[in-house]
């Protein structure tokens, strides 16, 4: 009878392990995965694309002429070193020329900008994506997908054109939940005018910033200035002004069609997002940009600044501006995609826990989004997992059609970093207009680091990368 008790004991483990092992296996993300083997082809209710499309042309191809010369040549030195946080002290992480944020890059609509990226002594390799630009396939910045990461010793070059206009970041996509937080971003500006104030959001270690420093900064104004928001954090930020009014006069780098007025409202500004106010200084007296309450802010301006409160009230980017044509028409999509947002327990990468799901399915069983060139698709994208997520499809701008039902009324929301809150469904509408293979992914970087994350795919484009591997890729 022991003998029996203990071999029914062990049969009864058996069944309980098994299928935890069976999970924990299935959990872990292959090593040398490419983004053409993972999950399955979501064709969105279009035609399949033909077979051996793994064949097709290689996204490593798809860049500006070579024989072009550059219009802005920016070189940047990656370190890993000690940098000072002015009114604060110095802290250990990553920069680039020895500073962080690295050196703003601006240039004229049309450039055509190369910047020369050096690993000098990041230990894990890097690289750099241009958010919010829409480049090129092969200049994307993403370490497995569109290029191998930067490892220490080695050089990369970058170069596309500044097609449009607007506000801008760049920052790795190697590790980018620790490489971003820790130092490797900065800001890129397309036809900079004479009267801009940059303001770049970024906490390290929980001190928030502002443009690299701590507490009230002060910066020169003019009567009327163009303030440039850009949030490189990982969850959204209010922002307000005290003092004055504003006008929201773009959004993730598009011009918001005729901006009204604004008094005692925030903005919200995603991560990742950028939002650009337009601001009348009142006659010798200066304005406070408040960036989400705390202890840094940006004053613009001489003299005192009014110190206020978050309002209560937040400007509605559905129905602001005055509504205008699109280039296409959702009404005549050729494909729609849903992407359900959720979390399950279980395992991820052999870990126990919540985990981030897409359509039902973990990382890197997830949907892969297949379209053709010149496609007119809409997207239907749905929250319920009990936390907001900043939603940021690479190399392509996207227009809101309606956030829980109710259809956009104002100026064409055009943005790529849409700030989903828990319980939210949005749909979206873009051109299938740039090929490659994009990533789609949540811009809270440890999000996207457990798994919420995508990929758009063109039909006939490859990728000769891999994650993991010799070359050590790892995106988020």
């Amino acid at each position: 009878m022991p003998r029996r008790r203990t071999l029914g004991a062990l049969a009864a483990t058996l069944v309980v392990l098994a299928p935890l092992g069976w999970f924990w296996q299935q959990s872990l993300v292959p090593d040398g995965l490419s983004a053409m083997d993972m999950g399955y082809a979501d064709y969105g209710g279009g035609p399949s694309m033909p077979a051996g499309h793994h064949h097709g042309s290689s996204l490593a191809d798809l860049k500006p002429a070579a024989d072009r010369a550059a219009d802005v040549s920016v070189r940047l030195v990656a370190r890993k070193e000690r940098f000072e946080i002015p009114g604060r002290g110095s802290m250990a992480g990553y920069t680039l020329n020895h500073t962080s944020p690295g050196p703003q890059i601006t240039a004229k609509q049309g450039d055509l900008i190369e910047v020369t990226l050096v690993n000098e002594s990041v230990p894990d390799g890097m690289t750099l994506h241009w958010h919010g630009v829409d480049v090129p396939a092969a200049e994307d910045g993403v370490a497995g997908i569109t290029q191998d990461a930067v490892l220490p010793g080695q050089t990369f070059v970058y170069r596309f054109v500044a097609a449009d206009a607007g506000t801008y970041w760049y920052h790795s996509h190697q590790l980018s939940h620790e490489q971003v937080k820790k130092g490797l971003y900065g800001v890129l500006v397309i036809s900079p005018g004479t009267a801009d104030v940059v303001a770049a959001v970024h906490t390290y270690d929980k001190v928030r910033t502002v443009n690299g420093g701590y507490g009230d900064r002060r910066v020169a104004g003019a009567p009327t200035v163009r303030l440039r928001l850009i949030n490189t954090d990982n969850g959204p930020m209010a922002a307000w002004v005290d003092g004055a009014g504003y006008r929201v006069i773009a959004i993730d780098g598009t011009a918001v069609n005729a901006p009204t007025p604004v008094e005692g409202k925030s903005v919200l500004v995603t991560a990742g997002g950028r939002i650009d106010l337009e601001i009348s200084l009142p006659p010798g007296k200066a304005v406070r940009i408040g960036l989400g309450g705390g202890p840094t802010t940006l004053v613009i301006g001489e003299g005192d600044a009014p110190t206020g409160r978050e309002p209560t009230e937040r400007v509605d980017l559905l129905s602001y501006g005055k509504p205008a044509a699109l280039p296409f028409d959702p009404a005549k999509a050729d494909r729609h995609f849903e992407y359900r947002i959720g979390r399950r327990p279980g395992f991820f990468a052999g870990k126990p826990g919540l985990w981030w799901t897409i359509n039902g399915h973990q990382f890197p069983d997830v949907p892969v989004f297949m379209v053709a060139e010149d496609d007119v698709v809409t997207m239907t994208v749905k929250n319920t997992s009990g936390q907001v997520h900043p939603m940021h499809l690479h190399g392509h701008h996207v227009v809101v059609l309606s956030r829980n039902g109710v259809a956009a009324s104002g100026s064409p929301w055009w943005t790529d970093s849409l700030n989903v809150e828990d319980d939210e469904t949005y749909e979206i509408a873009f051109l299938a207009d740039n090929p490659g293979i994009w990533m789609d992914h949540c811009h809270n970087l440890p999000h996207a680091a457990q798994g919420l994350v995508t990929h758009l795919m063109y039909e006939g484009i490859t990728t000769p990368f891999h994650l993991n591997g010799a070359t050590h890729n790892q995106p988020e």
